[in-house]
């Protein structure tokens, strides 16, 4: 109330008392983010602000500052005009922050108020100034740190051992000494504890102490006995009161202590023996054994003779306190009794002794046996002898010496039981004999050998002599691989270290001698690691079967004897194929130039092609992705054909896209280029455009000055090359003087080569040859060019009639011999100006058509020739398109002028 009552004052007196330090408490959760809302220093404050009464004018900026940026300052943002307080970027962890004690724990820039109570105890203290002077005032800001159940309990030991003696009564409580622990505070610590198997015996409870600290304690529930069972493994699960809760364990091992609660016992309660009178001192007698269920010096049985055991017998046998053995410790003599009741007693600590009765019963012998007496020439250790297996063939073991103790009877001896041995007599000695082997002794075959030496009189004694043999490992074997190919397949783009198989060599030695350790052979790629140990083969990089498909080197087992035996295998590995190549080209553009007219189906040319990976994955095939519908292209070879006939006029060259697709899953795919030029063929006779029908004709005035042009033949041969360029001749001729008109070979123009005469009219015809120059056979087309000469066109239906007869002409096969080199010309159109000066002094009457048809006629020619000229030359392309370069001309109508 007097906090509030001060915050609900303070705006009014903060300008009568700057000394006066206001405080503001705030409490928030730990690990929230940057940039959360604290609390409002000028609300909480109540100073004025934008909305308060006070006149803008009159009111100064407010300023909020930190006044230490101590270990609080880091946590929190302090808006200098606003004075609202926010989370930082540093986030607040109220474990690692706050050390618990008895009173608050708080962290600033100042000193701690001790008036704080001690239910919230983590705090941060600040500092903040107020500003200007008007408003001036320091505010002491306490923040609370809330927990948050963000930490588990955890055990301080992963193990817990527990001993409880087998003779706790029930509800025994054992305190269980590392309890868990949890970093949170309150009803976010460890709250509970369960167990996960209580097997039926057990259960938990727990104990809170002034402090608050809980404890567990194992309360014994049933009744627990060692000798069932000794030891019981469970979870002890730790759990806080968190929403949701959080737990931790550990496991708990619970071991039941011995007490004495179990005394010795034989198994049998009478025991009957037979003992010869001439026995031999330190015969055995018997054993007795009586059993303690306890451990340790609980289960420590001794044994005694009761008091009811006659002295005399005493004497007689000896009994061993720690074994239980009876021997036979005097010699037996005709006043010895011949039954022995010998009580023996079994003692345990803190028990009643067990009872044990054994009844000895001495028979008389009046003839002695055979006595067999040893001597080892092997080592010898409590009758049993130890032999290499390495020892040679008639190795020496030991002597025995047969005799009879009265030295009446003959005695003979033999070896009774299996194995490589022999007992022969000993020459020249009497009654000596020699026990040596006869095959040498394999550990791995047989190692313990029990063989009897038996010595009999006449009279039908008879005496065994027990011997053990054993036999000592030797490094005598190798190491033997199950295997000795290994074959292995891996994929290929395998991961690192990735696993191959596992070596498994066996060794028939014992010990250290049978242990075995692999090694890789010198030709075993670096990249391959066996491990020496456990035999496993990995390969530490990937594997790529376009490099490398196969791989075969050598591995060894080598034992730990000394020296060392190994043995080789062989590894081979074969790099399984995986689709990660794409089909690839041989070339990404590919050229062909092929004939025109080439035959439908033909073979154009064969696209290479190859993926490098096997099987399926490398099978290819070839598809036309453009101009399907012409060419067709063999999957399997990689011919590509057309469909049809191709002609160069109609398309001088083709641009195709070739797709190879592998066989894989996903399949994988490349494209290429293919450019089909079409070479030219003469197939295309010239064609004549001028003059354009055979009935056509021109009229020639006799005053036709000689070598002035008449008239022209045109031509144009769609072929190129070659077989594009056009030669003119005449090959007929019909008129009162032909030989007047000549043809140019190359140009096609007529001229007048004779001035005419008055006997010269008449109707001349000219039968004109156009010829390419086609490899290997040229062709041509023929044209006839009618000539009338005359003054005037008087009759023309007269002329026509002439025009369809069918003339008579002789045709000349004189060749046309023109040059293919191109030529440059010039014509100066200024040529024809004699002409028309001749013409004008001749006939001032025809000067005017005269000059117009002369002046037309050279001007057109002029322009012809120089156009010509500059086309003439001929270029045949070795790469790239060939195309047809035509000169477009309009045949001009020449009829009845």
């Amino acid at each position: 109330h007097l906090l509030l009552f001060l915050l609900f004052v303070g705006p009014f007196n903060c300008f009568a008392s700057y000394s006066r330090a206001t405080e503001l408490f705030y409490s928030l959760n730990e690990g929230l983010p940057a940039g959360v809302l604290i609390g409002s220093l000028a609300r909480d404050l109540r100073l004025p602000t934008s909305g308060s009464q006070h006149p803008a004018a009159l009111r100064p900026p407010l300023s909020f500052t930190l006044a230490s940026h101590g270990l609080g300052g880091q946590y929190v943002q302090l808006d200098n005009r606003s004075g609202e307080l926010h989370t930082s970027a540093v986030e607040i962890d109220r474990e690692a922050l706050c050390v618990e004690s008895s009173g608050a724990t708080v962290f600033g820039s100042s000193a701690v108020s001790s008036s704080f109570s001690s239910s919230e105890p983590c705090l941060l203290l600040l500092d903040v100034l107020v500003l200007p002077q008007e408003y001036f005032r320091l505010v002491k800001v306490k923040i609370a740190i809330r927990d948050v159940n963000d930490n588990a309990p955890h055990f301080p030991v992963p193990h817990i051992h527990l001993s409880v003696p087998e003779n706790a009564p029930v509800n025994t409580r054992l305190a269980i000494e590392h309890p868990a622990l949890d970093p949170d505070m309150g009803t976010n610590g460890v709250q509970t504890y369960r167990l996960r198997d209580n097997y039926g015996v057990f259960t938990l409870d727990v104990e809170e102490n002034e402090s608050g600290e809980r404890t567990p304690y194992l309360i014994v529930m049933g009744a627990l006995d060692r000798e069932t069972q000794e030891e019981y493994v469970t979870v002890i699960v730790a759990e806080d009161g968190g929403t949701p809760p959080l737990v931790g364990s550990a496991t708990l091992t619970i071991g039941i202590s011995d007490i004495n609660d179990n005394c010795p016992q034989f198994n049998d309660s009478q025991l009957n023996v037979t003992l010869y009178g001439n026995s031999s001192l330190g015969t055995h007698v018997a054993t007795v054994h009586a059993v303690d269920m306890d451990l340790g010096s609980n289960a420590q049985v001794t044994y005694s003779y009761s008091q009811k055991v006659h002295q005399p017998s005493r004497d007689l046998f000896h009994l061993n306190e720690s074994t239980g053995a009876i021997t036979l410790s005097t010699k037996v003599d005709g006043d010895t009794p011949k039954l022995h009741r010998l009580i023996i007693l079994g003692n345990g600590p803190g028990c009643i002794p067990a009872v044990i009765t054994v009844l000895v019963t001495i028979i008389k012998v009046m003839r002695r046996p055979p006595e067999v007496v040893p001597r080892f020439i092997a080592n010898e250790v409590e009758g049993v002898v130890y032999l290499k297996e390495l020892e040679p063939i008639n190795t020496p073991i030991a002597f025995f010496t047969i005799k009879d103790p009265d030295e009446k009877y003959k005695v003979s001896c033999y070896l009774d039981g299996d194995g490589p041995f022999r007992l022969s007599p000993y020459q020249p000695y009497n009654n000596e004999y020699l026990l040596e082997t006869t095959k040498p002794l394999d550990f791995e075959t047989q190692q313990l050998y029990e063989i009897s030496v038996v010595a009999w009189n006449s009279e039908g004694f008879h005496v065994n002599k027990v011997i053990k043999v054993q036999v000592l490992d030797d490094n005598d074997n190798s190491p033997v691989f199950s295997e000795q190919l290994i074959e292995l397949s891996i994929e290929e783009n395998n991961v690192p270290n990735a696993f191959l198989t596992k070596l498994h060599a066996t060794d028939a030695d014992s010990g250290e001698r049978g242990q075995v350790s692999y090694f890789l052979g010198p030709d075993a790629p670096s990249y391959f690691a066996l491990d020496k140990t456990t035999g496993v083969l990995t390969v530490s990089t990937q594997l790529d079967r376009e490099e490398k498909e196969k791989y075969r080197y050598t591995v060894k087992a080598v034992d730990s004897g000394f020296p060392p035996r190994e043995s080789i295998a062989t590894v081979t590995i074969t790099v399984l194929d995986k689709n990660d190549n794409s089909p690839r080209f041989i070339n990404k553009d590919f050229s062909f130039f092929v004939p025109e007219n080439f035959p439908g189906f033909g073979e154009i040319g064969v696209i290479s092609v190859t993926d490098a990976d096997a099987g399926q994955n490398g099978w290819v095939a070839l598809s036309v992705l453009n101009g399907s519908d012409i060419f067709v292209i063999d999957t399997g070879k990689g011919v590509l054909r057309a469909k049809v006939s191709l002609d160069r006029e109609q398309q001088s060259s083709y641009v195709l896209w070739i797709e190879a697709v592998d066989g894989g899953d996903p399949a994988l795919s490349s494209t290429a280029k293919i450019t089909i030029l079409l070479l030219d063929i003469n197939d295309n006779p010239p064609l004549v455009l001028f003059p354009q029908s055979n009935m056509s004709y021109l009229l020639v005035l006799p005053s036709t000055l000689p070598g002035s042009p008449i008239t022209e033949v045109y031509a144009v041969d769609k072929d190129t090359g070659m077989n594009a360029v056009i030669a003119y001749s005449i090959i007929g001729r019909r008129g009162p003087r032909p030989e007047s008109f000549r043809i140019d070979p190359k140009t096609g123009n007529i001229t007048l080569e004779e001035s005419l005469m008055q006997n010269d009219y008449g109707l001349y015809r000219l039968l004109v040859k156009v010829s390419d120059h086609g490899y290997p056979e040229p062709l041509h087309s023929t044209v006839m060019v009618n000539l009338f000469v005359n003054d005037t066109v008087s009759n023309e239906s007269y002329i026509e009639s002439l025009l369809r007869k069918e003339p008579d002409i002789s045709i000349e096969e004189k060749q046309p011999q023109i040059s293919i080199e191109p030529t440059h010309k010039k014509m100066e159109s200024a040529s024809c100006m004699p002409t028309l000066v001749a013409l004008s002094i001749i006939s001032l009457g025809s000067i005017a058509l005269v000059t117009g048809m002369s002046i037309y006629i050279c001007l057109r020619k002029g322009k012809r020739h120089h156009r010509e000229d500059e086309n003439l030359e001929v270029q045949i392309p070795l790469n790239g398109r060939i195309k047809l370069h035509m000169l477009e001309k309009k045949p001009v109508e020449i009829s009845n002028i």
